[in-house]
C-alpha cells in the first residue's frame, strides 16, 4: 500500500460503486413491490396529464428550500412534456410545521380538483419563511377551498391514514430527504434539476428505462 497507495483509492471507489448499485437495486425492488400505492393511490394529487404515459412522482416538504427551488423545474417539465403525469406526495420531514402544512394539504386534496390544489401548492412553494398551519390555511382559502369542511377534515382519520401511507412508502424506498422522485423504476434523491429528470423521461420514451444501454 505504501508503494502503491492508489490501490486503496481504487478499492474505496469500487466499494462505493457496489454500495450504490446495491442501494439502487433495493430501491427498484421496492418500487416494483409498492407500485399500486406509488402510482394509483386514492390519497394523492395528480397534475400535468392525468392520462400521461410517462409518470413522475415527487415527494416534497413545504419547508424544504430545495423543493422550493425545484418547483420551477417541475413546472417546466409539465410544460415541455404533454404526456407527463405528475403525482404529488406530501413527505413532511422537517418538523411540526411541515406536518401541520401537510395535514392542510391532505384535507384540501379530499375536496378534489387538481387546479385548486396546484394553486395551493404553488402558493406555498413560492412563499418565503416557515410554512405552518396558518400559512397553509391562508393558501387553501385563497385557492377557493371550502374552509368549514377543510377545518373539519384536518384531524380526520383519512388525513392520518394519508400521512402514514406516504411515510411507509418513503421508508420502503429508503428516502430520507426532499425532494425525492420516482421515475420509472428509478429513485432520484435530491434537487437534481430539470435537465437530469428530462433525460430520464426521454429515455423512458426511447427504451422504457431511465437509462438506455
Amino acid at each position: 500500500l505504501l508503494k502503491n497507495p492508489e490501490v486503496l483509492r481504487d478499492a474505496l471507489i469500487e466499494l462505493e460503486r457496489r454500495r450504490k448499485a446495491e442501494e439502487d437495486a433495493a430501491r427498484a425492488r421496492a418500487v416494483a413491490e409498492m407500485a399500486p400505492k406509488i402510482y394509483n393511490s386514492t390519497r394523492q394529487v395528480v397534475v400535468g396529464n392525468p392520462a400521461g404515459k410517462i409518470v413522475l412522482v415527487e415527494f416534497y416538504d413545504y419547508n424544504c428550500g430545495y423543493c422550493k427551488r425545484a418547483f420551477d423545474d417541475l413546472g417546466a417539465l409539465i410544460k415541455k412534456n404533454p404526456d407527463l403525469r405528475v403525482i404529488l406526495k406530501e413527505f413532511p420531514v422537517l418538523g411540526p410545521n411541515s406536518i401541520e402544512a401537510a395535514r392542510v394539504a391532505h384535507a384540501l386534496r379530499m375536496q378534489g380538483g387538481a387546479d385548486k390544489f396546484w394553486a395551493f401548492h404553488q402558493k406555498l412553494l413560492t412563499s418565503r419563511g416557515q410554512i405552518g398551519k396558518a400559512q397553509a390555511l391562508a393558501a387553501a382559502k385563497e385557492s377557493g377551498a371550502d374552509m368549514a369542511r377543510l377545518n373539519k377534515d384536518i384531524d380526520s382519520q383519512e388525513v392520518n391514514a394519508s400521512l402514514q401511507e406516504v411515510m411507509q412508502m418513503a421508508d420502503a424506498l429508503g428516502l430520507t430527504g426532499t425532494p425525492s422522485y420516482v421515475v420509472g423504476d428509478d429513485v432520484v434523491v435530491g434537487a437534481v434539476g430539470a435537465a437530469e429528470l428530462q433525460g430520464k423521461i426521454d429515455n423512458l420514451r426511447k427504451c422504457g428505462k431511465t437509462a438506455c444501454g
